[in-house]
């Protein structure tokens, strides 16, 4: 798929470096041409300065450096962005002035001096003169712009060597391994980075960073689980083969995956067992339960402080089913989802699930059980915290738990207090979180506690699809009732006509879903079928307007990201001085005008990682011809589970498709928890 990196239509032929405007056109250039691989990274400082006064220096004028029309965000650094500061505004201004004054100096957009006050905080002006490639730790800046900005900004104090650059350049490293979901990678794999960014020598300059402290090194005990090629050679000066794995991180990731291991153990451990009676009381909840599964489920959290349970979609009813027995026997017992539309679907779950108070007909009541993942940690749902912080409950069961990553599982373990009762229930042929780490995955390979498998199917043609894709295989699957359609496209052009075609009237006119319950899902933002593509075409069908607001319209069906990877669904209500006012499944929600370019964008059309976690009545999921590199079979099981009525399939990807749900399970990842959960699997 495109990944709308700016074309590299120039080249750098050497000559002296002008002044002023001149010399930003040729910075700009010679960035462009080693983005597109005209040009090797470390020719950058292979050239020398003219010899005329601030000659190697662009001028406030330049235009330079990290470029406006930056990487779509999916591509933007995780790094948190550090919160404003209670400065006078006087002080703010002069402060961001005075970036906006180094910024110049190196050629860079003073457009970007917001960003870079808020990445790298008060002293910014401070920390860019001092070491220029710390703008790189700015949302958006690609290395070959990082590297323009410094060359200006130093002249022939630059080199490819550069201390600076390397130590970013390793912290960067590991900040894209994060976007791709890793924890820690291997060191041939972050010197192998280095060197594609011409650094000399990069094992030295991958020592100097763990030598400094910008990176940390792990050594954790391989056993015969562990998978042998995640093995890595020693780093330093340790040559000798030992029988560990050893991995570089960065500490932001590796805390967060050591506090979740350790607070997965600390429910482990400080669970006590039920009474005799209260043992009666949770065998008599399991008897009333509505399925076999669900009493397995109510009998394994009867007996332990950590459960997982894996199914499909029908399978949510079983922790639904334990909640409701739980609030039956008096205990603190919630159910979070992932999603407001997921909330929703639990609310009536738990409205209609058996309590097991002795009545096998009396039926629950959601009395507020019900909550979003990141309400109840944000503290807008469900119990309050105690005074040490943790969370009033006695039991709780989060559903999606595929798509915990590992920052909002460790906030999530640390918030329980000690012998709570947690479940972690979740589909394990749905895609990984969008956010670094596999935690779901991981903690089922690790055994470190019971594990209760759904027998209750899925049901219907699309239920039977799913769940062969699942199994790796793509069938004709009978669907009388045109709940499964596959429309076959020839290119790019054709593809987003059917796609328009299928939501705007094929679906509305032959199943009787609506064009706002109709979901479009693709594999990536760019390229000539991605959601900016997609979106564009079903605006003009579906609300047609000149885009005053920004872009927007009132009536535009909108995604609002609330985190990586995460988005709630809403449709643009107005426009006024405090920003984009919009309607979303969890209230109205006011996007300050700042924030609208990162936080909104049109929502008729997703991406599978965005979609995971809710459905809809019918989902239109687009498979281009050039989707190839990015299909796996779970995107392809995610994708293909998101309708609930009726699933048209766009296809032009021929023997892709079913090549990927065959032999392409999902990306791979390199994580720790599963290692650092083993003392718990005893």
């Amino acid at each position: 798929m495109n990944t709308d990196r700016p074309a590299g239509d120039a080249t750098d032929r050497g000559e002296e470096p002008p002044t002023g405007r001149a010399a930003a056109e040729a910075l700009s250039a010679a960035v462009r041409a080693v983005e597109s691989g005209e040009r090797p990274a470390s020719s950058f400082f292979t050239e020398r300065p003219s010899a005329g006064p601030g000659s190697s220096r662009p001028g406030p004028s330049g235009s330079a450096g990290p470029a406006a029309d930056g990487p779509a965000p999916a591509a933007r650094s995780p790094r948190p962005q550090v919160p404003r500061t209670g400065l006078p505004e006087a002080e703010r201004i002069a402060r961001t002035a005075t970036v906006r004054e180094a910024l110049a100096a190196g050629g860079a957009p003073e457009s970007l001096a917001e960003s870079v006050v808020a990445a790298l905080g008060e002293s910014a002006a401070q920390a860019l003169r001092e070491d220029p490639w710390q703008l790189l730790g700015v949302p958006g800046v690609r290395v070959e712009q990082a590297d323009g900005f410094a060359r200006a900004a130093l002249g022939p104090e630059c080199g490819p060597g550069d201390e600076r650059r390397t130590r970013a350049l390793v912290g960067h490293l590991l900040e894209r391994a994060a976007l791709e979901g890793h924890t820690a990678l291997d060191p041939d794999s972050v010197t192998a980075g280095l060197e594609r960014y011409g650094v000399p020598e990069p094992p030295q300059a991958l020592n100097d960073a763990i030598a400094d402290g910008s990176v940390l090194v792990f050594q954790d005990a391989l056993d015969s689980a562990a998978s042998p090629s995640a093995a890595a050679g020693a780093v330093g000066d340790e040559a000798e083969e030992r029988p560990v794995r050893v991995l570089v991180g960065l500490d932001r990731y590796a805390l967060a995956e050591e506090s979740l291991a350790d607070g997965f153990a600390r429910l482990i451990n400080t669970f006590e067992p039920s009474s005799e009676d209260a043992a009666a009381a949770w065998e008599q909840a399991a008897a009333t339960a509505p399925s076999a599964s669900a009493a397995e489920l109510i009998r394994a959290s009867a007996s332990a402080g950590l459960v997982a349970h894996t199914g499909g979609e029908e399978a949510r009813a079983e922790p639904a089913a334990l909640v409701a027995a739980a609030r039956g026997l008096g205990l603190r017992a919630f159910a979070a989802a992932h999603t407001p539309e997921g909330r929703g679907r639990l609310t009536g779950l738990l409205d209609g699930a058996p309590t097991g108070a002795g009545d096998s007909d009396a039926a629950g009541s959601s009395g507020g059980a019900a909550l979003t993942l990141d309400g109840l940690l944000s503290g807008t749902e469900g119990p309050a915290r105690d005074e040490e912080g943790r969370l009033a409950l006695d039991v709780l069961a989060v559903l999606d738990a595929s798509q915990l990553d590992v920052e909002r599982a460790a906030a999530l373990a640390e918030s329980l207090p000690d012998g709570a009762r947690l479940v972690l229930s979740g589909d394990p042929g749905v895609l990984w979180s969008a956010g670094p780490g596999r935690v779901f995955a991981d903690l089922l390979a690790s055994r470190a506690c019971p594990h209760v498998v759904s027998r209750t199917p899925d049901p219907g043609p699309i239920g039977e699809l799913v769940s062969s894709v699942g199994a790796g295989e793509l069938p004709q699957v009978d669907a009388p009732g045109r709940e499964v359609v596959i429309v076959p496209v020839r290119d790019a052009g054709e593809a987003v006509h059917r796609t328009v075609q299928l939501v705007a009237d094929s679906v509305p006119r032959a199943i009787g879903i609506p064009a706002d319950s109709t979901q479009v899902i693709v594999p990536a933002h760019g390229g000539p079928t991605g959601t900016r593509a997609l979106n564009a075409a079903l605006k003009e069908h579906l609300n047609p307007g000149p885009g005053r607001f920004g872009g927007f319209d009132p009536g535009d069906r909108v995604a609002h990201t609330r985190g990586t990877g995460h988005i709630v669904p809403g449709t643009v209500v107005s426009a006024d001085a405090d920003g984009l006012h919009l309607s979303c499944d969890d209230g109205r929600v006011v996007v300050p005008p700042e924030q609208v370019p990162d936080r909104v964008r049109h929502g008729w059309a997703i991406t599978a990682h965005q979609a995971a976690g809710a459905r809809w009545p019918a989902a239109v999921v687009v498979v281009p011809g050039d989707a190839g590199p990015l299909l796996t079979r779970a995107w392809v099981y995610t994708a293909f589970g998101r309708g609930e009525r009726h699933l048209s399939v766009v296809h032009g990807a021929d023997q892709q498709l079913p090549r990927a749900v065959r032999e392409t399970p999902a990306r791979e990842r390199t994580t720790r928890l599963r290692t650092l959960l083993a003392p718990a699997a005893g």
